[in-house]
Formats: C-alpha cells, structure tokens, sequence
C-alpha cells in the first residue's frame, strides 16, 4: 500500500522497537515509547516484532490508503476509524483503496501505534527506522508526519485478508488504568539518599508536567533532597525508565529519547509495566510511586512474553480456521436439523439448527 498524509496529527513519528548499538557512539535508542503495545500489534498482524509502525501521540493524523492491506491501532483508545466508521483499538480492519483513517480524539491513554500489513518501510539507518527528530535521523526525513507525505508499506502475508477482524480479547490488552502507581526497582545511586528523602519520593503525590515528552517525563510536587553526596555523579549511562533526581530534586523519568549518559543521581528504574503505564498518562495526570522487587520486574517481562505467545496462537487460529462450514442436513422424524462450524474471531463454535 501507499498512505497518503493529509493531516499529520500532533505529534505522528515512524517508530520500531529501537536504535540499538550505537549508543557508545552517542546516538539514542529512540524507538516505540510504549513498547508492549507495538510488540503486540505487530504480532496481532503476523509482521515480525521490529516491523515499523506509526506513533499516534493524543490527536491523531488523516491517512488516506493507496492499495489493499491490513491495518490496526495498538495502544491507547484515540477513537481510531475507517471511512468514519469507528473500529477502536486491538481490532484488525481490512483496507481498500481510498479507504480514509482518522482518529476522533483521545478517550483512554494518550499514546498507540498505526500498525499495517507489512509494517512501514522506510530506509534503515544505523539498523532501524524509528524517528530521532532531535537529530533528523531515521523515520520519514527524520520528522514529524505532515500534509503531503507518501509512505509505503512493505510486504504482506498470503493469508493476510484472513485476518481481517481478528481483535485481542480483553484479558490480554494492556491495563493503562490512570490510578496503578508506578514502581521503581531501586538502584546503586539511592545511596545519595537518606531513608528520610526516600519516604518523601514514596509518600507524596507528584503531576505528569506539561513538558514531558519522548526524551523524558517531568513531575510536579514535593521536592527530594539529596544526602552528602550531592546530585552529581560521574556520567554514565542511562536505561529506558530511569528516574533521576537532579539537584532541583524534582523527579524525571527517562524515556524512548533518552540520551546515552548523564551525570545525575538516579534513585532506579521504572519496571516495564509501569514505563508502560507512565507514557499512557496524560500531562496533568497525578502519578504516585512504589518501591519494586526484581521478581516483579522480571514478572512483567515475563507477561509480555507470555502474552505474545499467546497472541501468536489465536492468530494462527483465526486464519486456519474457515469463517464457516457448509452445513450438512439430516433427519429426525419430520424435523430437519442443520450443523455447523461457525468461526468467529479465532472462536470456534458448533452450531444447531432445527426446522420448526
């Protein structure tokens, strides 16, 4: 397919799982801020995990398709629709040519990704597509979408119009409830604060800042003090989901657009649910913090992997099995009883109809 930009949204980047290995060179990772949700969109769609996708970021961009393919919104609830007619989040849609996409605005989370067929096909620089705007690298012209620009999709499975109206089921879309705290699985540098400082980051109630944005979230609310050792470490580097607190001791969570070192304290590391959790919040939104154990972090990555696994199955599932079989008819008395199979997305049903 092509996908013709008219509107570009607020904020419509390409974006795959990352930019790894360069960053001894200085370059960063960049990639999907909310990783999970293009890991299982591409899934959703058989494209392998690293396939390229569109980053929707609240209010959504104007796509009008070129070609036949496949396509669907992964992540947060921005009213996605096709030709006006609303299709939401974690559904599969078939597209033909002229078909329009847009998105009525945000009504739960405020991020998610435009995933086709095939994925999007951009030139790989440094190993990936994603977008580092900051330095024009990657994506489409290392930029924003905007009106007037022509993206092609790469190449798509045989089977893929089977797939249309395959939708996640509800037990494994991601949870982005505004109210879980997020939980930070404590780091070397929390020594540079006393267990007074600490229990101030742990009981106070903290506001997503209006300037967030992919480099890192910011927080509103009560300061954090540092101990002997001052805010200023010797710069090192610096992981998806980091919290630093610099010497204003205000709190800043590390994101996609992170750069590769810092000379910050960092009191640990979000664990994956909740860097998940954070890019689906709104600026404005109250945001609370909790201690984390490993076991937990490596429990989320975990669940990711399981849930993969399991969105893997269902597809192939609701591709090998046919929408419906032809009936076959027999006899009971005067009453004539129909059976089937009827399939719908990816469940399996027998079916009975009698003649009355």
């Amino acid at each position: 397919m092509e996908l013709k930009i008219t509107k570009g949204g607020l904020l419509t980047t390409v974006q795959d799982l990352g930019r790894w290995g360069h960053q001894f060179e200085g370059v960063p990772v960049a990639g999907a801020m909310d990783l999970e949700a293009l890991r299982f969109g591409n899934a959703m769609l058989g494209n392998h995990e690293n396939s390229a996708a569109l980053e929707v970021t609240i209010l959504g961009p104007e796509i009008t398709a070129m070609g036949e393919g496949l396509v669907l919104f992964a992540g947060a609830d921005l009213g996605f629709s096709v030709n006006a007619e609303e299709i939401g989040s974690w559904r599969v849609a078939a597209l033909k040519n002229g078909d329009v996409l847009s998105f009525s605005g945000p009504k739960l989370g405020c991020r998610g990704y435009l995933c086709f067929s095939g994925g999007i096909d951009v030139p790989v620089v440094m190993g990936s597509r994603s977008t580092y705007t900051r330095a024009a690298i990657g994506g489409y012209k290392g930029r924003a979408l905007k009106s007037g620009d022509l993206l092609q999709t790469g190449s798509q499975l045989a089977s893929w119009r089977r797939l249309a109206g395959f939708a996640l089921p509800e037990d494994t879309r991601p949870d982005y409830s505004p109210d879980k705290p997020l939980k930070i699985l404590m780091g070397l540098q929390s020594d540079a604060f006393t267990e007074e400082n600490l229990e101030t980051l742990f009981s106070s109630e903290y506001m997503v800042s209006s300037e967030t944005d992919r480099m890192g979230s910011r927080f509103e609310g009560a300061k954090v003090s540092h101990g002997d050792k001052g805010a200023d470490i010797v710069s090192d580097g610096i992981p998806m989901g980091a919290v630093q607190i610099p010497g204003h001791g205000t709190p800043i969570a590390m994101l996609a657009d992170r750069q590769t070192t810092g000379g910050y304290t960092k009191v640990g590391v979000l664990s994956p649910s909740s860097i998940q959790a954070l890019v689906q919040r709104m600026p404005g939104t109250k945001v609370c913090f909790e201690k984390c154990k490993l076991q937990e972090a490596i429990a989320d990555l975990q669940k990711t992997k399981d849930s993969i696994a399991k969105i893997n199955q269902l597809r192939a599932s609701y591709v090998s099995a046919p929408a419906i079989n032809l009936p076959y008819t027999v006899s009971q008395g005067t009453a004539k009883i129909a059976r089937f199979r009827l399939t719908v997305n990816g469940r399996s049903s027998e079916v009975t109809c009698e003649e009355i």
